[in-house]
């Protein structure tokens, strides 16, 4: 079987690091952020762990990321 074709990422992305996930709420570790609630069926499909991140695109949807897959692929460009 022959290899897959290659992607790179180009996206733009709004994401904070998780300190702790406890129920349906995210506490994140950049300071100035306070705790949030999720839908409980984002946890449910995501299974969000401290130390990886929440993601939001640019259209809304909100998704997780291990952290070493979002710091390999993502880098900085703006701090809010």
């Amino acid at each position: 079987m022959r290899e897959m074709p290659k992607y790179r990422c180009h996206k733009e992305v709004w994401a904070l690091k998780i300190a702790s996930v406890n129920d349906c709420t995210i506490t994140p570790v950049d300071e100035g952020y306070g705790p949030f609630e999720v839908p409980s069926n984002y946890i449910r499909k995501h299974d969000p762990q401290p130390g990886g991140y929440y993601v939001q695109y640019k259209d809304g949807y909100i998704s997780y990321s291990p952290a070493d897959a979002f710091e390999d692929g993502y880098t900085m460009i703006a701090a809010r």
